[in-house]
């Protein structure tokens, strides 16, 4: 591309060995329709709906890469016994013409520890207040068996069909909390210094590269700001997102921000759902959500493409594409992106709400998305991710945990 080219964000594009009908890609969104970590017929149509609107690729999310790193018990992990819905998802969204990611991570302080039957790992030993227990601190054995179970997930996703795997490295799920300063206070080579602190997600990207072996295109999505005091900010993510880039295992960098473990919406903007996060919630925790809830889900004012000004830092720093996340409404943002020199953009919320967006962008460019920002579809992923404007009530169908329900 030259300086001056601009690149039509609805026309084909290369994503590493991939080639995409457009540079539109659908953002991982948990979608709460896996059942037992097996793929059920709802979480199939979900991403056959994005394939069938227009987007270029839909993410599977969040397929974690060993059995403790789930951050809920129906997650899908990378069994035998997953492989065969895995491989009916990415057939069907390939019948309509789509490309399919799997995003792959370790929980590490977000998982679920009551539903894994195991301890949360984290990089030092802390209060992990879900469980009103503590975190383990993971060991160098626990380090080198994540680092594989890494390289698995990425072989068993060329097996299965995918075009490419996203690797988490934000949200302070494991990898990014080694990254995060107030997380990680380790004396080891694993902590300390920022070259310390990154090396667990280099090595883990290095294993994924070598494991897809140039077959998928492999994605790094990477934290430029956790959102809390003391974090991983955009000064080190400068540097690790050029370090990434020496090491060649990545084909594209995703940028994203804000704390699944201290500070979720500094992601999303807009409002906070408060009321719906308690009503799903169990007591004491409902209580608690009623009560304090308002330290932990923040409100941040909504505007569109709300991380460019953070992005455009990382797009500056690296040759490697860069993939635009956050506001990601309509044609105008989109080729505002493209113009800024971004390879890629990646929508969530607004094809929550219409999933055919693309198709009819496309047809007809003025078309403003509907999304409110309103983060009332943050809550609906115990239930099936879905924007309750348009369906308010489970997207579970009455197969749900029967025979009938799976594929594969």
């Amino acid at each position: 591309m030259t300086a001056t080219a601009t690149p039509d964000v609805l026309a084909p594009a290369r994503l590493g060995p991939v080639e995409l009908r457009n540079r539109v890609i659908k953002a991982a969104t948990y979608e709460g329709l896996s059942h037992r970590s097996l793929v059920t017929k709802d979480l199939v149509d979900f991403h056959v709906a994005y394939a069938r609107g227009g987007v270029g690729m839909t993410t599977v999310a969040y397929c974690a890469v060993t059995k403790e790193g789930r951050t809920d018990r129906h997650q899908i992990h990378w069994t035998d016994d997953a492989m065969p819905g895995l491989r009916v998802l990415t057939d069907a969204v390939h019948a309509e013409g789509a490309a399919v990611a799997a995003q792959i991570g370790h929980g590490g302080p977000v998982a679920d520890a009551r539903a894994n039957g195991a301890p949360v790992l984290s990089p030092s030993g802390r209060f992990h207040a879900p469980t009103l227990g503590w975190a383990r601190r993971a060991s160098a054995a626990d380090i080198r068996r994540i680092t594989e179970a890494h390289a698995e997930a990425a072989r068993r996703a060329v097996e299965a069909g995918f075009d490419a795997v996203e690797v988490h490295l934000g949200h302070n799920y494991l990898a990014s909390s080694f990254l995060s300063p107030r997380i990680n206070r380790r004396t080891d080579a694993y902590g300390g210094s920022l070259a310390n602190r990154a090396r667990f997600a280099r090595e883990i990207m290095r294993a994924v590269h070598d494991a897809a072996g140039g077959r998928i295109a492999v994605i790094a999505k990477m934290n430029m700001d956790d959102g809390v005091p003391g974090g991983f900010w955009l000064d080190e993510a400068i540097p690790v997102a050029q370090w990434l880039e020496q090491d060649g295992t990545v084909d594209a960098l995703e940028m994203t921000a804000g704390s699944s473990l201290l500070n979720p919406m500094y992601l999303f903007k807009g409002d906070a759902p408060l009321r719906e996060f308690a009503a799903i919630m169990p007591q004491p925790i409902r209580l608690g959500v009623k009560t304090v809830g308002r330290h932990f889900l923040r409100d941040y004012p909504y505007r569109d493409a709300y991380l460019l000004e953070h992005a455009r830092q990382i797009r500056a720093a690296v040759r490697l594409p860069v993939i635009l996340l956050g506001g990601i409404t309509g044609r105008p943002v989109m080729d505002l992106a493209m113009r800024e020199g971004f390879a890629y953009v990646a929508m969530a919320r607004a094809l929550l709400r219409e999933p055919d967006l693309v198709n009819r962008l496309r047809d007809d460019a003025t078309t403003p998305s509907l999304c409110i920002h309103c983060n009332k579809c943050m809550p609906t992923n115990f239930t099936g991710t879905r924007c309750v404007l348009v369906d308010p009530g489970t997207t579970r169908r009455d197969t749900w945990g029967k025979p009938a329900g799976y594929v594969g």
